[in-house]
Formats: structure tokens, C-alpha cells, sequence
């Protein structure tokens, strides 16, 4: 950049380095128009953000979304069962990668009280395709937009990916984790939930 720059003219640099700014921050600005637009929305609620922390000993918050065929699901769907909500994509590396071995803690612990439930933050047609590869067996919920304001909901008010919420057969959130988790840690956290 500096060979282009040292042949512009001052002005112009100073024309283009504003154009990058004012498009960096439209950029921003819609983004947060989608997150949060008045449209964008959760029943009884006007899109509140919860920080994780103070999530933790609380209700879990309600949620609506559509599963693979279409039909909605609840939170309290899940209710009366040990629930882990993992919020993934298909273009999140890290979500990629833990998705195998969700599955099998899933058919390892159903017998047990456990539910994983997938939140794709994706294009449903996407993460449906990228599902039926992995052949997962447990319920997954579509909606990009939803499930980001969904994931703010429990949470994730970076809407950084993958992110997990363990929620006990009560209804209690107890524990959040915003990246990746091996399966050791959630059988330790499970495990302190019986």
C-alpha cells in the first residue's frame, strides 16, 4: 500500500482512508440493525441481552424456533430433562469440529436425562445438509436471525461462536461456556447436576 500511496496525491489517501471508515462503520450499524431491529424480537421481550454471569442461577429464558421440518420448538419443549443448548454454525470451525462428539455424549447420556439441542445460526438449508452428513441424532433448531437474538437471550452478547448453555431438569441455567468444550468438562458439569 505504501508504493500506491506515495503515488496519490494526499487528498485522495485521505478521501479513501474516510470511505474505509464510513464503510466499516455502515457495515456495523446494519449488522446491529439485524440483531437487534425492532422486527427482531422474542415473545414477551424486546430483544434483552443477558450477560452470562448473571444468567447462571436463573430461568432459563423461553425461545421459539423451527426444527428441521419446519414446526416450532420450545425452551419448555426441553423442560423436565438435563439440556445442553449448543448455538454452532457451519462455516465455525471450532463448532465443526465439537459436533461429533456432542452427538455421541447425546446417545451416551439420552438414557440419563440429557437433551443436546443444536441452534444453528446459519441458513437453515445449510446446516440441514451439514446435519444429515453428520448424521446427528439429536433436535436441531434453525434461524439465523432468531437464533443469534436467542443466543443474546442465554447469554452470548458477543454472538461469538460455538456457545453452550447446561441447563438442569429444573429449568435452572448452570453453566455457559463461549467457545469450544471437550467432553470432559461437560461431564463434569453434568455430573454436578445429579
Amino acid at each position: 500500500m505504501s508504493q500506491v500511496a506515495s503515488r496519490l496525491p494526499g487528498r485522495q489517501v485521505l478521501i479513501i482512508a474516510l470511505v474505509a471508515v464510513l464503510a466499516g462503520a455502515g457495515g456495523y450499524f446494519v449488522a446491529m440493525r439485524l440483531v437487534e431491529g425492532p422486527a427482531a424480537t422474542l415473545p414477551g421481550d424486546s430483544a434483552a441481552v443477558a450477560s452470562a454471569a448473571s444468567l447462571v442461577g436463573q430461568r432459563r429464558p423461553d425461545f421459539t424456533l423451527a426444527d428441521a421440518a419446519g414446526n416450532a420448538a420450545t425452551a419448555a419443549d426441553f423442560d423436565g430433562q438435563i439440556v445442553l443448548l449448543n448455538f454452532w454454525a457451519t462455516w465455525c470451525a471450532p463448532c465443526v469440529e465439537e459436533m461429533p462428539m456432542l452427538a455421541r455424549l447425546h446417545s451416551d447420556f439420552a438414557g440419563r436425562g440429557l437433551q443436546v439441542v443444536g441452534i444453528a445460526v446459519d441458513e437453515p438449508a445449510r446446516a440441514q445438509s451439514f446435519a444429515s452428513d453428520l448424521d446427528l441424532a439429536y433436535p436441531l433448531l434453525y434461524g439465523p436471525g432468531e437464533a443469534m437474538l436467542v443466543g443474546r437471550r442465554y447469554g452470548n452478547a458477543s454472538g461469538m461462536l460455538p456457545y453452550s448453555v447446561l441447563i438442569d431438569a429444573g429449568g435452572i441455567v448452570r453453566w455457559t461456556r463461549l467457545g469450544a468444550v471437550t467432553r470432559e468438562q461437560l461431564e463434569h458439569q453434568i455430573a454436578a447436576l445429579r
